[in-house]
């Protein structure tokens, strides 16, 4: 299975499972690697711009679980959902709107936590 990594400029970095079977939305993302890009923070969500874009998926959904990680075709950003976000409606976080899966985090996602509005990061296939 296809994983990549992300890189943040304080230090940290996750790591990204990505789905078994192939869509629209990881083949370009698996296209557009390696690339940079900025952080942006919504609750417990760290959202980034990427550098393609693709329509929302058959079964795109708002509703996501922690560690859930989805490509947002409505802003052309990939969204990593770590907690409640200011659209939750309970513990669970939420999207602004419906999003294409793309994978899941491995690991410990501590990190996330101290990623702030502007920090650069570097997206990559991981090794």
């Amino acid at each position: 299975m296809a994983r990549m990594r992300v890189e943040f400029r304080g230090g940290g970095s996750i790591t990204i499972q990505l789905r078994p079977e192939p869509t629209p939305t990881i083949e370009a993302l698996l296209t557009a690697v390696p690339f940079s890009s900025v952080a942006n923070t919504w609750g417990d969500e760290v959202y980034f711009n990427a550098p393609f874009h693709v329509e929302r998926e058959r079964d795109a959904r708002a509703e996501m679980e922690i560690g859930d990680v989805a490509f947002w075709p409505d802003g052309n950003a990939i969204a990593i959902f770590f907690g409640r976000t200011p659209a939750s409606v309970d513990d669970k976080p939420r999207a602004y709107s419906p999003c294409n899966l793309i994978g899941i985090l491995e690991g410990d996602i501590s990190d996330l936590k101290r990623v702030k509005s502007g920090d650069s990061l570097e997206i990559a296939h991981a090794r």
